[in-house]
């Protein structure tokens, strides 16, 4: 049994139980999962260990110590939920009046209109509307956190379909679309203006670019084997037959997004967290992805921050968010989608708490979203990666914890 730490308030010590069992019942390795309500934390639990039984490069298992406990302040890298902090950024730009999400990229990003992308507007790109998910030539690690050869390959590259008329999942491009729109339009990196604009007024342990005295805090990803459970348990285990061969096929959009970067980098890797892209590579705690969703839609009382009390979105913006975009079935992921502007929305895809919320999941397990609503600020955090985009069955029982506390306080 895995010695689960923390603290919940009344009333959600269903999210307590689940969590520990998602330790027996599906395979989990190491996580921490934070609830914000209403600007205030109701749950903040921990367990694991942040470095996998079978040795790694660095933490005490390798002289024979033994693997690293989980600990409160443990970071992670969390893949694909990274989307949804960046996504902030070119909203919060056009809260202040310094960015068109109307206007096309071009105008901010001259090159960017090559190969019949003239038309793509600041919308299509968080919206995955852009028809550039893939690239003819796949990046090596290197080039992809260079900072130069991201940006220019995608502003080469041609659509694989007309910009604006479908949307599919830009896994990896998504780094260099959105990092360079904000670097053209405000003259800083997107990790810096995330840390300068967002995590240090509001406190939040959080990078997009890991400075190396932060290192130690961070766990190292494995991935891990999903166990049998009963089908009551949450959602099937198996990708539908469509899904499973788009992932085979390596002439397929699915494989050729996912390959973008070419070889797999190492996610452990000190150059990897320390490059800032946006679509993948960010490094947060759940404490700071739940305080995060929290700032999106209220005020939290003890925010660094005279801007809005500490509150990010104004309600326009907040609107804006959460409206869908895209929706249907994804040229990418090959199941239906739907988007905002720059989050994924709930559906039978990317089930959330409810209709209003709006997040992003990380492949392999890691999830976070906010639901203005509830109003809450919902995270997890894991190191144990599984196959799988959107929908993690660790997670996602997590989530019906959280529905099931709510619902019993309600009543």
């Amino acid at each position: 049994m895995v010695d689960v730490q923390g603290t919940v308030a009344d009333g959600f010590e269903p999210v307590r139980d689940t969590f520990a069992a998602n330790f027996t019942r599906h395979g989990e390795r190491g996580a921490a999962m934070v609830l914000y309500r209403e600007g205030e934390k109701v749950v903040d639990l921990w367990g694991g260990t942040k470095t996998p039984d079978d040795g790694g490069e660095s933490g005490p298992e390798a002289s024979g110590g033994g693997p690293e406990p989980w600990t409160q302040d443990t970071a992670q890298v969390v893949r694909s939920v990274t989307k949804g902090v960046a996504a902030a950024v070119p909203l919060l730009l056009h809260q202040r009046g310094q960015l068109d999400l109307d206007g096309r990229v071009s105008t901010y990003w001259p090159e960017f209109k090559a190969a019949g992308k003239e038309r793509v507007l600041v919308r299509h790109l968080l919206a995955h509307r852009t028809g550039v998910p893939v690239l003819d030539t796949p990046l090596t690690p290197a080039e992809a956190v260079d900072g130069i050869s991201g940006p220019r390959a995608v502003a080469a590259q041609r659509p694989v379909w007309e910009p604006g008329t479908a949307h599919g999942y830009h896994a990896h491009t998504y780094s260099w679309l959105l990092g360079e729109l904000v670097r053209r339009v405000t003259g800083r990196t997107i990790g810096r203006w995330i840390a300068e604009e967002i995590a240090r007024p509001l406190g939040l342990d959080l990078w997009l670019g890991l400075p190396e005295e932060q290192r130690g805090r961070v766990g190292r990803i494995a991935a891990v084997e999903a166990l049998a459970a009963p089908a009551a348990h949450g959602p099937r285990l198996r990708p539908k037959r469509s899904v499973a061969e788009a992932y085979r096929d390596p002439e397929s959009l699915t494989r050729r997004a996912f390959a973008a970067i070419t070889p797999v980098p190492d996610e452990n890797d000190p150059a990897y967290l320390a490059a800032e892209l946006p679509a993948s590579g960010g490094v947060a705690t759940a404490e700071a992805l739940a305080r995060f969703y929290a700032a999106l839609i209220g005020p939290l009382p003890s925010a660094r921050t005279a801007r809005s009390g500490g509150r990010l979105f104004a309600p326009a913006t907040l609107t804006m968010a959460r409206t869908e975009e895209s929706a249907g079935p994804d040229r990418v992921l090959v199941v239906g989608t739907r988007y905002g502007l720059g989050y994924m929305l709930h559906g039978p895809a990317c089930p959330l708490l409810g209709p209003g919320s709006f997040g992003h999941p990380g492949r392999g397990g890691s999830l976070a979203f906010a639901d203005p609503e509830a109003r809450i600020g919902f995270a997890y955090v894991t190191n144990g990666m599984r196959r799988g985009v959107t929908a993690d069955p660790r997670a996602q029982a997590l989530v019906r914890a959280v529905r099931t506390s709510l619902a019993a306080r309600e009543a």
